[in-house]
């Protein structure tokens, strides 16, 4: 029980702030005699297509007529014919469409929404979950459990929580804290070793959130860069504060590489006691931070790709944008937004290997020492 007291005491400190910080939504609800539901439907007939010209662009896109059965909901058998510029569609495809109803307009019509990949996911969900338990064995299994563990908070802690009115980066603080401690113990197991990583991960998590919020202020990133931030924003009536939701975006987004670092250096450290006793505490720190300076490289590269991958669209509009010339399109919310969150979870990354280090040369070869004397 002793090497959870630690990590407790600071997730408890994560939580403390969250009272203070917690703002009650004052936002009330109109009354409203419109409906958006959104129901499967399939297509029996492909009745027109054509390459329309999208107004004021050089750009076509496909636009189909066609005519849809729903198959689930309150309004299954019902037919109806919908236009659908979205995605190209086939006979016997299924969709999701949206049914808007209007009583006070007299409205009630049918739009594309999206089509059916929900088969497609189960696959790949499928085909991850045997990957990792076929090759990871009990500690794949163990990891995945955590995965399952860490989703659920995000899912019913974090999400209903920003949407209540708390404040989204202490609230993103504490889910952070509490998956990193959930997860570390279910994966690794109850050790000093894994008591040593949580601590470091979570100091870093103190550290990376500081460090968010100064820039995002400093920098004065409102956090509505992005097309969902906008409807989110009006969806909400504005009782959401985006910067916060911005920072808090940046420590979820870091967690996953986190791990990564946290135990490898806990782990070293380990190592080099078991291997090297006679070492001091000085000694140990400096050979297992050599060996998190290389690891430090390749997690930093890994990072830096991994954004540029989700961030694909936006550098292919950088790289062909005439318009604004470099700085001020670089200047810009939207690119300043993407450079400053990968800026930010790389300091992070970085300085979780000299905190979890230190943790875990205290944690660790102390009481060998102290054995030893």
């Amino acid at each position: 029980m002793k090497y959870f007291l630690f990590p407790s005491l600071l997730f408890s400190f994560c939580l403390f702030p969250s009272f203070s910080f917690a703002q009650v939504s004052t936002s009330t609800s109109s009354a409203s005699t419109s409906s958006i539901i959104t129901e499967q439907a399939e297509v029996t007939a492909v009745l027109n297509q054509s390459n329309e010209q999208i107004a004021g662009t050089t750009v076509t896109a496909v636009d189909q007529s066609i005519n849809i059965k729903i198959i689930s909901g309150q309004d299954e058998g019902k037919t109806a014919i919908i236009d659908n510029d979205k995605f190209l569609s086939n006979v016997g495809d299924i969709i999701y469409v949206k049914h808007t109803i209007d009583q006070a307009n007299g409205v009630d019509s049918y739009s594309a929404s999206d089509p059916y990949r929900l088969p497609v996911l189960a696959f790949f969900i499928g085909l991850f979950i045997l990957c990792a338990v076929a090759f990871g064995g009990r500690q794949g299994l163990r990891g995945l459990i955590a995965l399952g563990l860490g989703f659920l908070a995000i899912a019913y802690i974090l999400l209903p929580g920003i949407l209540h009115g708390f404040s989204p980066i202490v609230l993103s603080m504490l889910v952070a804290s509490l998956i990193v401690i959930v997860g570390s113990y279910i994966t690794h197991g109850w050790n000093k070793v894994t008591t040593a990583a949580v601590i470091g991960m979570i100091a870093t998590i103190l550290l990376t959130s500081g460090l968010a919020y100064t820039a995002i202020h400093f920098g004065k990133l409102t956090g509505l860069g992005t097309e969902e931030a906008v409807y989110l924003n009006f969806d909400t009536g504005g009782h959401i504060n985006f910067a916060e939701l911005l920072a808090g975006g940046i420590l979820i987004g870091l967690l996953g590489i986190l791990y990564d670092a946290a135990i490898g250096q806990a782990a070293a450290v380990d190592e080099l006691r078991k291997a090297a006793p006679h070492l001091s505490r000085g000694d140990i720190f400096k050979r297992a931070l050599r060996i998190g300076r290389e690891h430090i490289g390749a997690l930093i590269n890994s990072l830096a790709l991994a954004y540029v991958g989700v961030s694909l669209p936006l550098l292919l509009l950088f790289y062909s944008s005439s318009s604004s010339g470099f700085l001020a399109t670089a200047n810009s919310e939207l690119f300043a937004t993407e450079i400053l969150r990968a800026m930010i979870g790389s300091i992070g990354l970085i300085l979780t290997v000299p905190l979890t280090t230190a943790v875990s040369v205290f944690f660790i070869v102390a009481p060998a020492l102290a054995k030893k004397e």
